[in-house]
């Protein structure tokens, strides 16, 4: 490593042992896992992980409006509770329906064992999504633009059928979500059982990536998959065991304006 990493590495520490503590999370510094940990549950924090775009302290409002013991209630509750809410991109009926599939997800199985089916295969956590996604839209059909922005697409796949890095977006709000599920600390819940997080892949938003490029961690113009391959295969130089560990601090030095 040299001295170059080195400093980066160190800052990077500093940040993630400053950072690793719930005073992180509250209603004056805006956080989606703020609104999730409250409830300390699988499918409570994937809605929460989706919804996770746009300004934080809205992110924040809307999820506290939501009434999330609907997802053991039945099809009309959910109908008839969902009535006149919106959230930017999502229309009333994209969030009933979005809350209708998980509902009935929920009464069938755990969100870990759908990941773990596919991902166990070769220890790839792109086909655990895409396995969540395919059994969230075969449980209710329903699509429209707001509702696949929502829950994102299939992954694109080469010839082989692969997984392909180039071509697909960054899946920033998966990627967060599964670092909620897997990793346990002060921030994250580690909810799930059979996921390394050495697995984990960075989540990249506009601070993170913008972040990453000026200290020098990447050199790439475009946000997407393979830019979050190539920021966690740096962190892994710092952390091979947990590189995602630095997600958290990255997003607030960015959202900060600390560099």
């Amino acid at each position: 490593m040299n001295k170059k990493d080195i400093k980066l590495k160190n800052l990077l520490d500093n940040e993630v042992l400053c950072r690793n503590n719930e005073c992180e999370l509250t209603l004056e510094r805006p956080d989606p896992l703020f609104i999730a940990k409250r409830h300390n549950d699988e499918y409570i924090s994937l809605i929460c992980a989706l919804f996770a775009y746009g300004k934080a302290s809205l992110i924040i409002k809307f999820l506290d409006s939501l009434d999330f013991s609907l997802l053991d209630k039945d099809e009309d509750s959910i109908r008839k509770a969902f009535e006149g809410f919106y959230y930017r991109f999502q229309s009333s009926k994209d969030i009933q329906e979005f809350f209708i599939a998980l509902s009935r997800l929920k009464k069938q199985t755990s969100l870990n064992e759908l990941f773990i089916e596919k991902y166990k295969i070769n220890n790839d956590i792109c086909e655990g999504i895409d396995n969540i996604i395919c059994k969230i839209n075969e449980i209710n059909p329903y699509t429209s633009q707001g509702y696949k922005f929502l829950l994102g697409s299939n992954f694109k796949r080469d010839k082989q059928n692969n997984i392909k890095q180039i071509g697909n977006a960054a899946y920033k709000r998966w990627f967060m979500y599964l670092r909620w599920m897997v990793r346990k600390d002060n921030l994250d819940m580690g909810l799930w059982q059979g996921v390394s997080s050495k697995d984990l892949l960075m989540p990249l938003d506009t601070h993170t990536f913008n972040v990453s490029n000026k200290i020098g961690l990447i050199e790439r113009k475009t946000c997407d998959l393979y830019a979050s391959y190539l920021l966690t295969s740096k962190l892994k130089e710092f952390d091979s065991e947990d590189p995602i560990k630095y997600d958290f601090a990255l997003y607030r030095i960015g959202q900060e304006n600390i560099i």
